[in-house]
């Protein structure tokens, strides 16, 4: 199946959904040109780069309506092209967007499921959330800069969030998986959802896999950034990952 052309879009609106989350609602044909329920989804932004390549920079569809989608965009001190964009953005800017790729949803026939993730992840855990059956129980660890961050999200109520509070991302690699490891583990077999800073998904791969063996099936681990490095340096530190 050929990937979808990039299409333009036009920026209908912006807010501050919490003091380091940042809100851009997108509209214009193309959005009715894309799939039915893209919640979750990932696109990239592409921006022009001089006579180079132009960069590109993986975002996740947080809502989509018959006519316009919602990206979050994480606000920090380092902003690289997207967040940067993003703040500078007005009504009525236009934004070259390719994909949508596909979704990643947590296994939801498990027992019990396990997100965790920083604040990049937090669009995806919460259109997970909202998507798992009302009956899940489980866990959400979700890392953000301050407590303003936290955000009220909608979720079955067995379903426990916890917040981890970092006011410096990527610094402390443990800040999650200590938050894991002080869970109540459930009986039978979970599922586990996770994404963050590079090093602490290597923290939290490790435990996953040979602490409390999660199965293949049952683990989406990926990292979404890498502290000092931009995303085009951290695929290739991703694929290196990987083949290791």
């Amino acid at each position: 199946m050929s990937r979808p052309q990039p299409k333009e879009f036009t920026v209908i609106k912006k807010e501050l959904v919490t003091p380091h989350m940042l809100r851009l609602t997108l509209g214009g044909e193309s959005v009715k040109a894309l799939p039915d329920d893209q919640e979750s989804s990932y696109v990239k932004l592409i921006f022009p780069n001089g006579n180079e390549r132009p960069l590109m920079r993986t975002y996740t569809i947080r809502h989509h309506r018959k006519d316009e989608i919602d990206i979050d965009f994480m606000l920090h001190e380092d902003s690289g092209p997207a967040s940067t964009w993003a703040k500078a953005a007005q009504s009525g800017d236009t934004i070259i967007i390719g994909g949508p790729g596909p979704k990643k949803l947590i296994e939801s026939s498990s027992d019990w499921q396990l997100l965790v993730g920083d604040m990049t992840a937090l669009p995806a855990i919460s259109v997970n959330l909202g998507e798992l059956p009302y009956s899940a129980k489980g866990y959400a660890v979700i890392e953000v800069v301050s407590e303003d961050d936290i955000q009220t999200l909608k979720h079955p109520e067995n379903i426990e969030i916890k917040w981890v509070i970092n006011p410096y991302p990527g610094t402390d690699s443990n800040a999650l998986l200590n938050e894991v490891k002080s869970l109540h583990w459930l009986d039978g077999n979970a599922s586990v959802w996770a994404a963050c800073e590079f090093n602490s998904m290597k923290a939290l791969r490790d435990f996953f896999k040979n602490e409390k063996n999660i199965s293949k099936e049952n683990l989406y681990i990926s990292s979404y950034w890498k502290l000092g490095i931009n995303e085009d340096e951290h695929k290739i530190e991703k694929r290196n990952d990987a083949e290791a």
